[in-house]
């Protein structure tokens, strides 16, 4: 994954994330890399305008917080962006594996920071903007959890949060291990509207909510079937899964299929909130 990231964060070329039905996202002007392309067209990592995703802007003057940072993939962007940048995991080896990414970037200040966020080791209101990808379904109290994500962002913060998606969750009952749901992995499923509530029970009010990553809720499918370790090289069923997936984005109507089945069976969803 983070040697996706690592190709889009050197594009010039970024595209929108389509969020009405009369939208229809266009294949961006890069080399073709299925995985590349689909990560672009659903808004991430938009380098021309500085946007981590659509509607979540870094700029040099922000502190951004990344908890649950894993190896460092998103936070390097915004490091690229010239941002101070504090990253937090409770996986001492993702930190350093983290803070070596961001060895040489232009970020102005870099702080590691190990912590299971209960609390994080930072004072109230240092951070501008917050960042909490893919981790509500592992913790054990999700209420705590944006509490202390509320507390430390500072008055007007804005909050990039994602969790997976239900639809794909539950088909992967079907398929994933026992394992994978059961703690430290995914302890919970959480719908859509309960994902809403958590947020602005927290005190924050949601500025924007949308849902990507079709392509990557088929992956998963066809990983479990593979049965082979989570690392390349890849069986020949997710090369050809690529292959297709690639292979439709470039017909007429491709990027109009993937805006349709990013509503419907995506792998996350993602809100986009602020402290007021």
């Amino acid at each position: 994954m983070y040697k996706i990231i690592e190709r889009l964060l050197k594009q010039r070329k970024s595209v929108p994330l389509p969020l009405k039905n009369d939208e229809v996202p266009q294949i961006p002007d890069l080399d073709f890399e299925p995985e590349l392309v689909d990560a672009t067209m659903s808004g991430w990592f938009k380098n021309t305008t500085g946007e981590l995703f659509e509607g979540f802007p870094i700029a040099k003057d922000d502190t951004v917080l990344d908890v649950g940072c894993g190896d460092g993939a998103f936070i390097s962007f915004c490091a690229n962006q010239g941002a101070k940048v504090m990253f937090a995991d409770i996986d001492s080896e993702k930190v350093e594996e983290a803070s070596r990414r961001l060895k040489g970037s232009a970020a102005r200040e870099v702080i590691p920071i190990v912590s299971d966020a209960n609390p994080l080791p930072l004072e109230d209101s240092v951070a501008s903007k917050v960042v909490a990808m893919e981790v509500i379904e592992h913790v054990e109290d999700p209420a705590r959890f944006l509490r202390e994500l509320y507390r430390v962002g500072k008055p007007g913060a804005l909050y990039l949060i994602t969790v997976p998606d239900p639809e794909a969750e539950k088909v992967q009952k079907h398929f994933a291990p026992a394992s994978y749901f059961q703690h430290p992995n995914h302890i919970r499923i959480i719908e859509r509207s309960e994902f809403d509530q958590m947020v602005t029970d927290a005190g924050f009010t949601i500025e924007r909510r949308t849902s990507y990553g079709f392509y990557w809720s088929m992956w998963w499918f066809f990983f479990w079937a593979c049965k082979q370790d989570l690392s390349p090289p890849w069986h020949p069923l997710l090369q050809s899964w690529t292959k297709t997936w690639g292979l439709l984005l470039q017909t007429e109507q491709g990027p109009q299929i993937k805006a349709v089945l990013d509503q419907h069976m995506p792998k996350s969803q993602a809100i986009i909130a602020r402290k007021e």
